[in-house]
C-alpha cells in the first residue's frame, strides 16, 4: 500500500437495480418499502411437471433500452442485467470515465451460475441438430466474467477487472474486494455488485432435488417467508444490483453525492458441509466479527442488519443464532430485514442488490420489512421488522451473504460523516 493511501476512505456514490420488483432504483425501493412481493407464477418455461412452479422473475425488462439493438438480441440475459444496472449506477453517480482516469476505474462483479440458460439451450441444440448449429457467441455469453467484461467495454473502465463465483456470497465478496482495492490505492473508483439470471429448468430441478425450494405454488407471494415458522425453502430470483464506490477524496473533488461509507468487510469459511451451515452459525459468527474488527466498531454500534435470510429452515435458524452470539443482548435491539421475502434469492446477485438496499436504508431513513412474517420460527425471536416498513436513523449497518461451500461475507456500511 502506498503511503499516500494509508488513510483512504471509501464511499458509495451511485446505485443501479434490475430486480423482480422493478427495473430501476426508485421503483424497486418504493415497492420494497411498501412490502410488495416480486414472486409469481414461473413463466420462462413450462414448469407444470416441477415441484416448484414459482419464481421471482424480472418483468418488463428490454435489453435494447440499455444496449445497441443488434447487440441486445445476442446478449445473454444476465449480462444485459449487469450492463443495465451499471448504466443506472454510473448515471446516478455522475462519474465520468475518460482517457484521463479509465485505468483507475475498475469492475468486479459476482455471479454464481453465469450463462446456465444458454448452456441448456446449446446442449439441446447439439443433441437435436448437431454441433455445427452451435452459435459462435455460446462461449462468450456463457462465462460469468463476461458481465464485468461487457461493463468495461461499454463504459471504458480499464482498471482491475474480475468476476467472483462464490455462490450466494459472490455479490458481497465483489463489493468487499473492490473496497479493499480502493483502500490499497489500486483504483480510485470501482463498478461493483452482483448479477444472476437462472430461472430455467436445470436450476429449478437441481434445487428441487436438494429440497431447497419452496413449493408453496398456490400462493407465490407468500412463499418466501424468512424466519417464519412455516417457511419451507427459498424462491429463485434474478436481477442485478450495482454500486459505484470510490475513494472519498475522489468523490469530494467532483462534488458527488454520498449514500453511505463502506467501513468494514469480513470473510470466513465454514469448513463444515457442502450446502448446510453449522447449526451454531460459527462460520457466520467469525465473518461478522471480522467485519466489525475491520471497521473498528464494537458490536453495539450496529443499528440494522440486512440478513442473508433465505427462508430455508437451516439458514434462518443458524443466522439468528450467529447474530445472538456476535451481538449478545444487543441482538434484541437490532432491526433486521430479510428482503429476500420480496425479491426472492438472487443467488450470486443477492449481495449486490442487498448492499444497495442497505445503502438506501441509511440514506433514506427507511428500513424495509420482512414480509410474510406471521408466526416467528422456533428460536427465531429477534426483531425482523415484520411486514411493515419502519422509519429509523441508522448510523452503522451490516449486510450478510452466505454461500454453498461454506463461503461467507459481511459488509458494514456507515452514515457518511465529514471528519
Amino acid at each position: 500500500m502506498r503511503e499516500d493511501h494509508l488513510n483512504r476512505r471509501v464511499v458509495i456514490t451511485g446505485v443501479g437495480l434490475v430486480s423482480p420488483l422493478a427495473v430501476g432504483v426508485n421503483e424497486t425501493w418504493e415497492s420494497l418499502c411498501a412490502g410488495k412481493s416480486g414472486v409469481g407464477e414461473l413463466t420462462r418455461f413450462d414448469a407444470s411437471n416441477y415441484q416448484t412452479r414459482i419464481a421471482a422473475e424480472v418483468k418488463d425488462f428490454h435489453a435494447e433500452d440499455f444496449l445497441p439493438r443488434k447487440e441486445a438480441k445476442r446478449t445473454e440475459r444476465f449480462i444485459a442485467y449487469a450492463v443495465a444496472a451499471s448504466r443506472m449506477a454510473i448515471e446516478d453517480s455522475g462519474l465520468v470515465i475518460n482517457g484521463s482516469n479509465a485505468d483507475r476505474v475498475g469492475v468486479i462483479t459476482g455471479c454464481g451460475l453465469g450463462g446456465l440458460s444458454i448452456l441448456e439451450d446449446t446442449c439441446s441444440k447439439i443433441s437435436n441438430q448437431g454441433p455445427r448449429r452451435v452459435s459462435p457467441f455460446f462461449i462468450p455469453m456463457m462465462i460469468g466474467n463476461m458481465a464485468p467484461g461487457m461493463i468495461s467495454i461499454h463504459f471504458g473502465a480499464k482498471g482491475p477487472n474480475a468476476s467472483l463465483a462464490t455462490a450466494c456470497a459472490a455479490g458481497a465478496h465483489a463489493v468487499g474486494d473492490s473496497y479493499k482495492l480502493i483502500l490499497r490505492g489500486e483504483a480510485d473508483a470501482m463498478i461493483t455488485g452482483g448479477v444472476e439470471s437462472v430461472v430455467n429448468p436445470t436450476c429449478i430441478a437441481g434445487f428441487n432435488a436438494m429440497k431447497a425450494l419452496s413449493t408453496r405454488n398456490d400462493k407465490p407471494e407468500k412463499a418466501s417467508r424468512p424466519f417464519d415458522r412455516d417457511r419451507d425453502g427459498f424462491v429463485v430470483g434474478e436481477g442485478s444490483g450495482i454500486l459505484i464506490i470510490e475513494a472519498l477524496d475522489h468523490a469530494l473533488e467532483r462534488g458527488a453525492k454520498i449514500y453511505a461509507e463502506l467501513t468494514g468487510y469480513g470473510m470466513s469459511g465454514d469448513g463444515f458441509h457442502m450446502t448446510a451451515p453449522p447449526p451454531d452459525g460459527s462460520g457466520a459468527v467469525r465473518c461478522m466479527r471480522a467485519a466489525l474488527d475491520d471497521a473498528g466498531l464494537s458490536f453495539d454500534k450496529i443499528d440494522y442488519i440486512n440478513a442473508h435470510g433465505t427462508s430455508t429452515p437451516l439458514n434462518d435458524l443458524s443466522e439468528t443464532l450467529a447474530i445472538k452470539t456476535v451481538f449478545k443482548d444487543h441482538a434484541y435491539n437490532l432491526a433486521i430485514s430479510a428482503t429476500k421475502s420480496m425479491t426472492g434469492h438472487l443467488l450470486g446477485g443477492a449481495g449486490g442488490i442487498e448492499t444497495v438496499f442497505t445503502a438506501l436504508a441509511i440514506s433514506d431513513g427507511r428500513l424495509p420489512p420482512t414480509i410474510n412474517h406471521d408466526h416467528p420460527g422456533e428460536d427465531c425471536d429477534l426483531d425482523y421488522i415484520p411486514n411493515v416498513m419502519r422509519e429509523a436513523r441508522v448510523e452503522h449497518a451490516m449486510t450478510n451473504s452466505f454461500g454453498f461451500g461454506g463461503t461467507n461475507a459481511s459488509l458494514i456500511l456507515s452514515r457518511y460523516r465529514n471528519r
